[in-house]
């Protein structure tokens, strides 16, 4: 599948509302971390926030590849990324809502890790399956 700009968006949006939140819950009610946080939600929101943004610039780069595809490995690269990018604005900066001294790198780490591996799974098998034109649509659901 080649994904459009508009159907990554729906289906980044689709799956960190869906997937991203059930992941969440547990980071945010204290079972995973010990240490019930909303600021996990926060990451969830500048993920998607961001996420936006980098859709744009990742359709932009596909031009350059002979089949304009985006393959796994694409995706896991741009993942890694993602988490390094976001965790270098709150350790930095500081984002809204989640204050750069009560940042637990190692607990972002594994809340933004679980999260990705859950939506990669997700897009991968379970999106094939809910919405079977979903890949023909390049990635839009509706």
């Amino acid at each position: 599948m080649t994904p459009t700009l508009f159907g990554r968006w729906q289906t980044r949006l689709f799956l960190l509302a869906t997937v991203g939140i059930l992941v969440t819950l547990p980071f945010y009610l204290g079972l995973i971390n010990s240490k019930p946080s909303s600021i996990y939600f926060w990451v969830l929101g500048y993920v998607a926030l961001f996420g936006i943004g980098w859709d744009m610039l990742y359709i932009y780069l596909q031009h350059f590849r002979w089949d304009r595809d985006w393959p796994g490995a694409f995706q896991f690269i741009a993942g890694i990324w993602e988490a390094i990018f976001v965790a270098v604005l709150i350790t930095i900066i500081g984002l809204p809502g989640i204050p750069k001294e009560d940042f637990d790198l190692a607990a972002f780490a594994l809340h933004y890790s679980l999260v990705w591996l859950a939506i990669y799974l997700a897009s991968q098998t379970v999106m094939r399956i809910l919405f079977p034109y979903w890949r023909f649509r390049g990635g839009q659901l509706f």
